[in-house]
């Protein structure tokens, strides 16, 4: 049996060791829709664990303030009305200091709840998938932390003690998987979410899938040889989404003097050629593949191919549909609401990225985008 206590705090100590490089007026910033400001998200996962632990399951405990199931509610439609999501950074009040007494007041209480030991399975589960969802969301910190001091005109660095991981080109050839009979998804001991459930058997054609990730030199030709002006490589929405928002290269990107800068943690800093390219939307993804005269593998090929090669420093996009596995069933209430309603009109992106929390990457893992948006650190693998 895992020690609820320790992983409760652990995981909530490193969500706090994310904000510690922020100033006050970092927590409330808003640029897009997609990015939260810093102080609802910890205000969200506060509450998530407040709405779905402590006020069915403990009886001792007394609401810190109603209004917050109100401003902290993200899109669960079972729990009531909620702020919309354009308005998280409207929210002055409650202030930063606030929140964080929010925070320890549902931490205590929590800790004493935790303590009594009167735990059951069905309850043990929902704490689990509370550290899960926080993990979750400490990987969104971090990445809506970038787009809000990346796009702050003074590019202000995060944090200089930010490591950034090592990437080493393998320079392999690609790997060559027969055609057959594969199985994917979670099966075993341990945590996953619903969407990753149930294991089944998928036929997959011959194919060949790239050791390595596509780096910043090699997506640099696609820009330089007008990658971003030839309408043959893009899907029509992709085209019409370049042209609208008049992309000329990756997310972070700017070209100064005739050289190639991205914003960083650390800064605005000269293009290392040498990484990994991240901030992609899947348009472009699937152009650059189109341009190579390859394509993106789909979600079942990654999941066979995966044991063959490193993953987990960029969030990879597939040509797979968001979809429901064989047998899948929404949990009934408010957890049901996780995962199956977002099914429609998204990619599956998959493996983990260098923000991912520790111990939070599966071989199975899911995760899910609009094929627009790039603010994550996504990447991509060829298939062929």
């Amino acid at each position: 049996m895992i020690d609820l206590a320790d992983c409760y705090i652990k995981v909530r100590k490193r969500t706090e060791a994310i904000c510690e490089p922020l100033q006050t007026e970092d927590y409330v910033v808003q640029p897009v829709v997609d990015v939260s400001p810093p102080k609802w998200h910890i205000g969200h996962t506060t509450w998530f664990f407040e709405t779905f632990i402590l006020k069915p399951y403990f009886a001792e405990y007394q609401e810190f303030d109603p209004n917050y199931n109100y401003v902290f509610n993200s899109y669960y439609e079972t729990v009531g009305n909620r702020v919309i999501r354009t308005d998280r950074g409207n929210l002055s009040r409650p202030t930063v200091i606030d929140i964080k007494r929010y925070r320890k007041y549902v931490d205590d209480a929590m800790l004493n709840f935790i303590a009594c030991g009167d735990i059951n399975q069905d309850v043990a589960e929902l704490l689990i998938l509370g550290f899960n969802h926080e993990e979750q969301h400490q990987e969104l910190l971090l990445t809506d932390i970038k787009y809000i001091l990346g796009n702050n005109p003074l590019f202000p660095a995060y944090s200089k003690d930010y490591a950034t991981p090592k990437f080493n080109k393998s320079g392999a050839p690609f790997i060559k998987l027969n055609e057959g009979i594969y199985e994917v998804g979670f099966e075993g001991v341990g945590f996953c979410f619903d969407n990753e459930l149930n294991r089944h058997k998928v036929y997959l054609n011959a194919f060949e899938i790239s050791p390595d990730l596509v780096t910043n030199a090699e997506y640099l030709e696609f820009v330089s040889n007008g990658g971003y002006h030839d309408f043959r490589h893009w899907h029509a929405a992709g085209w019409d989404w370049v042209n609208t928002n008049k992309v000329e290269a990756p997310m972070y990107w700017h070209q100064i003097d005739g050289t190639w800068h991205n914003y960083t943690y650390h800064g605005l800093q000269p293009v290392n050629m040498h990484e990994a390219v991240t901030h992609i939307s899947y348009y472009e993804a699937y152009a650059y593949a189109s341009w190579k005269g390859m394509r993106l593998p789909t979600e079942f090929e990654w999941e066979a191919a995966a044991g063959q090669f490193n993953w987990g420093l960029r969030w990879e996009w597939t040509e797979s549909a968001y979809l429901p596995y064989p047998g899948f069933a929404k949990a009934p209430g408010a957890i049901g609401e996780y995962n199956g309603k977002f099914m429609v009109g998204q990619k599956v992106l998959r493996g983990a990225s260098e923000v991912t929390s520790p111990n939070h990457s599966r071989v199975t893992y899911r995760n899910f985008f609009q094929p627009e948006l790039r603010w994550q650190f996504t990447g991509i693998r060829l298939a062929k």
